[in-house]
């Protein structure tokens, strides 16, 4: 279901996305509000799911997490048990980021962040013990050009 903004609320989205941290005096000024307004807004786009939770954003390599793996599964398993056991194990490993079920050839593709390649292969010798998969590639990011959390705001209609 998608939630009607206007202009404002626009405005206001982008400034948390750039900065979740800004004062509320901070987002109204930059937005050409008054705090109250800016405020009973945000509570509205968070009560209907628009925000979700609030977060910081680390930097992996600060962490000691350089390497980082694009994991296509291919699977001959389609069954409800199967898929309750991948889903599980893919919740319960910290290092996987992000998860999606694809259409085409590959069934799904992670996002594997690690300290480098023996951790991955770690990783990979547990995820196989635990479901049975067909194939998997990785494929080692040489160099991360563009990443962001921040998403596109549609203009409104």
């Amino acid at each position: 279901m998608t939630v009607r903004l206007d202009e404002l609320d626009r405005k206001i989205l982008g400034e948390l996305q750039a900065d979740a941290s800004q004062t509320l005096d901070e987002i109204a000024g930059k937005v050409g509000s008054s705090k109250t307004p800016v405020w009973n807004r945000i509570r509205k786009m968070r009560e209907a799911g628009v925000i979700g939770q609030t977060t910081v954003i680390l930097d992996p390599e600060a962490l000691g997490l350089e390497a980082c793996f694009f994991v296509l599964i291919r699977t001959s398993e389609h069954e409800t048990d199967w898929q309750r056991k991948f889903l599980e194990t893919l919740r319960a490993r910290p290092e996987v980021l992000e998860a999606h079920r694809l259409a085409g050839e590959i069934d799904y593709i992670l996002k594997v962040q690690v300290p480098n390649a023996r951790a991955y292969d770690d990783f990979y010798q547990a995820l196989i013990s635990e479901v049975r998969i067909f194939n998997v590639t990785a494929l080692l990011s040489m160099e991360r050009i563009k990443a962001t959390t921040a998403l596109p705001i549609p203009p409104a209609r």
